[in-house]
């Protein structure tokens, strides 16, 4: 029997938008890694203050690429240049679809000649392996994906493990991992360190937007390896940091993890819902927040507007560079930063101890309540930007969310986020029943961290400030 597509998802339900707004996928799972090793607090704190130790290993795809034609097909997905990506280099992939909207984006690594692998969620992992399997490219994919979110008490296993070990005392705890100094390794770049007598391939990276290295080896390896990192970090006050803090040290570093994929419209995707299955990310996938419409498109956003417009380079061809180029140098929506009201916030939670309607719920450390979210931004009556990933850092004592605003929208403008959904909400099994609010915020910079902006590498996080 052949497998239902999302082609066929699609066709049968009608709207998109309402399939995504009332999807029953429920909340967003971290799997494999507890959820608090000691308290969602002092984990942010550490990676400000000392060190901390971030578990990669299972919520991400990785899909590697080998073969002759492995840095040709590549290419022609990445709208950023790759006339300079020697072995030993990373970059951002966000690839785009032909009318220029993103599909997804993540970490590609050039592992050794003719072999990468790409790093991040679903939709850009199942982009790359529909070109290898229908563009007639000469290479061999082999997906290793995300770990389930519920294993059912079955033994996961990944291809690699995957930490980083970020913070102000980074550098001295890997300095003593390796049993003296490191070899300097550039942003983005590539090399080893030895880890209890292994040696281990590293990145020199910072997704807490504090210096650092991203590390991989043998899953096999996997308890080894960490149990070296926490000893020789205990010295230093680094932290495991646990599932429920981990994705909102980009709320202070700058990336918005996961814009809805632009994939279900355009005749020319159709062939791409036609191989994905209905079962997949994409079919299953949650839309939330304040902002409606019936045209799917609405929700779809440019690099430009995630902050990879500056790395946009037509000196190649590219699926979507058509369109990009007729937007080049416009003005474009671009990526911020909301600092919440807390004299809102609190009324949001007060409500929860009044009799009477209550506000949709604000989870913390991090609030979003479905794959993509998309509340409304209005400056007077008019909506100037979507609030699309919501969160508390305790680093900064604020309620923070990342998104985007029309250009002619200055830092230091106050606006008004509309929170929760109309009518009560929809029927995603995340969404009680609720009554919609508006909390006052004022835009502010990416990253929102004055440490970050001042400390960290230039690049896709703080090209914009």
């Amino acid at each position: 029997m052949k497998q239902k597509s999302l082609e066929d998802l699609l066709q049968a339900v009608g709207s998109p938008v309402k399939m995504l707004r009332n999807s029953q996928i429920g909340a967003y799972v971290y799997p494999v890694v507890p959820y608090e090793y000691s308290n969602w607090r002092d984990e942010q704190r550490a990676w400000r203050e000392t060190a901390v130790l971030f578990d990669q290993s299972h919520h991400m795809a990785n899909i590697y690429v080998e073969g002759p034609d492995a840095l040709r097909m590549l290419s022609y997905l990445a709208t950023n240049t790759f006339a300079k990506f020697p072995v030993n280099r990373a970059k951002q992939f966000a690839p785009c679809t032909y009318d220029g909207f993103v599909i997804g984006d993540g970490i590609l690594f050039h592992l050794d000649e003719n072999r990468l692998v790409f790093v991040g969620r679903a939709p850009a992992a199942n982009w790359i392996e529909f070109h290898a399997a229908t563009g007639g490219y000469d290479v061999k994919i082999e997906k290793d994906d995300r770990s389930p979110s519920n294993p059912k008490c079955k033994a996961v296993f990944r291809t690699c493990y995957r930490y980083q070990i970020q913070g102000p005392n980074a550098p001295q705890i890997l300095e003593k991992l390796n049993g003296g100094p490191l070899q300097e390794i550039k942003f983005f770049n590539m090399d080893a360190i030895n880890i209890a007598g292994r040696r281990v391939r590293a990145l020199r990276h910072g997704m807490a937007g504090a210096p650092g290295l991203e590390i991989w080896g043998p899953y096999e390896e996997r308890e080894e390896i960490r149990a070296a990192v926490v000893d020789a970090g205990s010295e230093f006050g680094l932290k495991e940091v646990g599932a429920r803090a981990y994705s909102t040290n980009t709320l202070e570093s700058g990336w918005i993890p996961s814009p809805l994929p632009a994939v279900y419209s355009g005749e020319r995707m159709k062939p791409y819902r036609e191989w994905l299955p209905a079962s997949g990310y994409e079919g299953t996938g949650s839309l939330a927040g304040s902002f409606e419409s019936d045209n799917i498109e609405d929700y779809y956003m440019t690099p430009y507007a995630l902050g990879y417009g500056p790395f946009i380079k037509f000196d190649h061809d590219f699926i979507g560079r058509e369109a990009l180029e007729k937007v080049a140098g416009k003005p474009q929506r671009k990526k911020v930063t909301f600092a919440w009201h807390a004299e809102d916030v609190v009324r949001v939670f007060a409500s929860l101890f009044e009799p009477g309607e209550i506000y949709k719920y604000i989870d913390l450390p991090q609030s979003n309540y479905a794959s993509a979210s998309y509340d409304k931004i209005l400056l007077g009556a008019k909506t100037v930007g979507f609030s699309m990933f919501a969160g508390y850092s305790y680093n900064e004592r604020a309620m923070l969310s990342l998104g985007v605003v029309d250009p002619d929208i200055q830092i230091g403008t106050e606006v008004r986020i509309v929170w929760g959904e109309a009518g009560g909400g929809t029927r995603k099994t995340t969404v009680e029943r609720h009554k919609q609010t508006e909390i006052r915020a004022v835009v502010s910079p990416v990253p929102y961290s004055k440490v970050v902006r001042e400390t960290y590498a230039k690049g896709w996080r703080t090209v914009q400030v």
